[in-house]
């Protein structure tokens, strides 16, 4: 799972690289790197969702989906925020989750 990571990273970076040095689009350049910023923010704070597997699994779909709406946006100029902030309701719901119920499952 990890070099998955390591190599979407590489490819990332590479395709942003690539897309800049064709077209020198300072704007669509620092988006990019925000949103690959965001994205990946997003599949490190996921780490902490391992206790509670379906809302683990479902994160990690949503970033793939975030990841694929950045790899639009870099190739096309389409951007579609909603997809991009996606992985951010599940974490939400994690930390919702976590103060209404705790970490031992038990209540309060």
């Amino acid at each position: 799972m990890r070099a998955l990571i390591v190599l979407a990273i590489l490819a990332t970076l590479g395709s942003i690289g690539i897309r800049f040095r064709s077209d020198r689009d300072w704007k669509r350049l620092l988006i990019s790197f925000g949103l690959f910023a965001i994205v990946l923010s997003t599949v490190g704070a996921g780490g902490m969702m391992r206790s509670v597997a379906p809302l683990f699994i479902a994160h990690y779909i949503l970033v793939l989906v975030a990841w694929s709406a950045l790899a639009v946006y870099i190739m096309r100029k389409k951007l579609y925020l909603p997809l991009i902030f996606s992985p951010m309701a599940t974490i939400l719901l994690f930390l919702i989750l976590e103060h209404l119920i705790g970490s031992a499952g038990a209540g309060e």
